[in-house]
């Protein structure tokens, strides 16, 4: 899924519309029995514009809430990021990329090569799942991760902290430590999905369209079931833990996260409500 892959990339572009566009995204309470609760709020972490997300019932929960909880919290640090990414993504003496894809998918490489102006052996120095991020981004048009929802949140957080429930390097450790096998799946996943008519997550998103949402987490390099175990369902039971937690404690949690990581049965409202929360989608 291409927007999943690019809500982890690093680089970013820099063209973007001044006038917001208006968006209804989906957002759930979360209530644990004791008087307790908090916010789960999907998200989108690029748009080619502003958008226009904070409804009035967003807002309420934002303002109200005690805590701000993220994927990572330095997103408008990119130096930091990037240079994360840096660290993680070098490895010398790696074979061109035209020998990390099967014979069937080389064909569209190259189309996403010429695209993006790079050679077939310019990866000569970078991990498989590195390419495959920076890749993703070459052939996307997600927009401006200036516009992000992620960032509008934490910049919303005032005095009340924000705490990350991964962070930039755990985040981008997932995929250094995936098996190179994973790795040249993934790299494969972008190479075809760029290839692919591209089906607007961004509108189903500003909809709260969460049937669109998880039907595409069905698809693409999450329909893989080591890369999902790892980048998806993985990571929502680790936030589980942490976000039931600080609900319990009274931290009143705004967590804002990827809108793909709230769809369907392995999602957070789900997981959470497994776990005894009651959980009402409110918008």
């Amino acid at each position: 899924m291409r927007r999943f892959i690019v809500a982890l990339c690093v680089l970013g572009l820099l063209a973007c519309s001044p006038k917001p566009q208006e968006a209804n995204p989906a957002l759930w309470r979360i209530e644990d029995g004791n008087g307790h609760e908090g916010w789960l709020f999907g998200t989108i972490h690029s748009s080619d514009r502003p958008l226009a997300w904070r409804t009035p019932r967003v807002d309420a929960a934002l303002n109200g809430s005690g805590t701000i909880m993220v994927e990572v919290g330095n997103l408008a640090n990119e130096a930091e990021v990037a240079a994360t990414f840096a660290r993680l993504a070098g490895s010398e003496g790696q074979p061109p990329l035209s020998q990390r894809v099967a014979p069937k998918d080389r064909p569209a490489l190259a189309t996403l090569l010429n695209k993006s102006g790079h050679a077939d052996g310019d990866f000569a120095a970078m991990d498989t799942w590195a390419v495959a991020l920076t890749l993703a981004r070459s052939g996307a048009d997600e927009g401006d991760t200036r516009n992000g929802v992620d960032r509008g949140v934490i910049a919303s957080a005032g005095t009340r902290p924000v705490v990350e429930l991964e962070g930039a390097a755990t985040q981008l450790g997932l995929f250094d430590a995936l098996p190179e096998k994973e790795q040249r799946d993934l790299l494969s996943a972008v190479v075809v999905e760029a290839s692919t008519p591209d089906r607007d997550l961004a509108a189903s998103w500003r909809k709260g369209d969460m049937a669109a949402i998880e039907k595409e987490t069905r698809s693409g390099l999450l329909a893989d079931p080591e890369l999902r175990k790892v980048l998806f369902t993985g990571r929502n039971r680790s936030w589980t833990t942490k976000i039931a937690q600080a609900v319990r404690l009274g931290r009143k949690p705004f967590v804002a996260v990827g809108a793909a990581h709230m769809a369907g049965s392995q999602g957070l409202p789900a997981m959470l409500e497994a776990e005894g929360f009651k959980i009402t989608r409110v918008e």
